[in-house]
């Protein structure tokens, strides 16, 4: 997934900073967003899959104009319903903007947006 950075994605605009640089939160947020569309071969019929960690490590600053191309690959074998993906963000000059791991677990769907009840 490739992102290019607008001033709608800066520190100074989502409010985790005070520089006119990509946000960290925008940053996982796009990661996160490929790491959904990685998990969908390991999931069956009525299933999704929800975040439940992220470590990322933001190494280099990107600016406005600039774009950052980010993967998503399985870390491992999945893990019953744990799916772990390593995760990458490179820049267009091939420097590593930020990498690590993100962990999404599989359930049901219907079963997961089913609110519980008051018995």
């Amino acid at each position: 997934m490739r992102h290019e950075v607008t001033d709608a994605d800066t520190a100074e605009r989502v409010g985790s900073g005070d520089v006119p640089v990509l946000a960290t939160p925008r940053l996982i947020a796009w990661m996160e967003a490929a790491t959904v569309a990685a998990a969908v071969p390991f999931l069956g019929t009525g299933q999704t899959s929800v975040g439940t960690a992220v470590r990322v490590e933001h190494l280099r600053a990107t600016r406005v104009g600039g774009a950052v191309e980010v993967t998503a690959e399985p870390a491992s074998a999945p893990a019953g319903r744990r799916l772990t993906f390593a995760v990458r963000a490179v820049d267009d000059s091939g420097r590593v903007v930020a990498a690590g791991e993100i962990e999404r677990a599989v359930v049901d769907r219907a079963r997961f947006l089913t609110p519980p009840s008051d018995a």
